[in-house]
């Protein structure tokens, strides 16, 4: 048993198939076979399965690569010691996130870190949020999105450093008869026409819930799922639309104005997701107190159209972090 043959097998867990584990490590896919198969010879029970045209890791498997992801965190720990004063600090960190997270911090990260921070890479990746975890593979630092009702991120295979919890709002043009109320209930806003996302997505689910307190179905004028394009057409119309109080102010000019939603505690929570190992690395730890910071300043005090109020509190990164 070899690391690098460990490292294929979590891999493989994360990423879901030997074509996109190839990808990633820059080897073929015959080569990632191959090791799979020296690595199953130390073993009776079978570590991986066929599911149709894929190649899952079974139980058994996923143990060994639960422990694969220990091991690589216990030897970056080792070696951050002997290197304490050694880290690279011109390695690019990668940092991914979702496309509203984008367009609000990625500039700000650039311009407030003032020469302190290593270079920073930006990749926008807005993917389902099963798929956020499955990122750290190929980006040091991911910025995810969750919804509290949903499963937790796996915590035996990424870190998470919470950000904030970002209300959703109802979105209307500040001339609409309904913004002249501080709060929305769903028994006055469900018989106007709506702009949401696609069905399946968020904020689509959220107006599922409205109606279902409402007890009666929207009428959807418009499915988008990006939320500047979204508060365009709100913008441009008597839509109403679902919008994240913070990150979609960026992308919204004075017509449209936010409005919580009265007995509905909708919202997203921001995640920071890591691998555990990277967790061992200077520059990482930085760029992640970076963002923490970044964040802040982005929640700390919310603009409305009568003045400014506080907001979250935030938690504090793990331990190790």
């Amino acid at each position: 048993m070899e690391l690098h043959q460990l490292r294929i097998l979590r891999e493989l867990g994360d990423l879901g198939s030997v074509n996109a584990v190839a990808k990633a490590l820059y080897v073929s896919p015959s080569a990632v076979s191959q090791h799979l198969a020296a690595l199953q010879r130390g073993f009776d029970a079978p570590l991986t399965r066929k599911e149709g045209r894929s190649l899952v890791l079974t139980p058994q498997g996923q143990l060994l690569a639960t422990a694969a992801a220990a091991v690589a965190s216990t030897l970056a720990e080792a070696t951050s010691k002997i290197h304490a004063h050694e880290q690279a600090v011109d390695t690019p960190i990668r940092v991914a996130g979702f496309h509203s997270i984008g367009q609000t911090i990625f500039a700000p990260l650039l311009t407030t870190s003032d020469g302190q921070l290593p270079p920073l890479r930006f990749f926008d990746e807005d993917v389902s949020q099963q798929d956020f975890p499955s990122l750290t593979s190929s980006y040091d630092l991911v910025l995810a999105h969750r919804m509290p009702h949903t499963a937790p991120w796996p915590s035996d295979r990424v870190s998470v450093v919470p950000l904030a919890f970002e209300p959703l709002d109802i979105a209307l043009h500040r001339d609409h008869p309904l913004a002249r109320f501080e709060k929305l209930t769903p028994t006055q806003v469900i018989d106007e026409p709506w702009v949401v996302s696609k069905a399946g997505y968020s904020p689509a689910d959220v107006l599922e819930t409205i109606a279902a307190l409402a007890g009666s179905a929207p009428q959807v004028e418009h499915r988008v799922n990006d939320y500047a394009t979204a508060g365009a057409l709100v913008q441009a119309s008597n839509c109403l639309g679902i919008l994240p109080r913070f990150t979609a102010r960026k992308s919204l000019d004075d017509s449209v104005t936010l409005r919580p939603i009265h007995g509905l505690n909708s919202g997203r929570q921001i995640d920071l997701l890591v691998r555990a190992e990277h967790l061992h690395r200077r520059p990482i730890n930085e760029v992640i107190h970076a963002i923490r910071r970044t964040v802040r300043r982005l929640v700390g005090t919310e603009h409305t159209g009568e003045g400014t109020t506080s907001t979250h509190a935030f938690p504090g990164p793990p331990a190790d972090a």
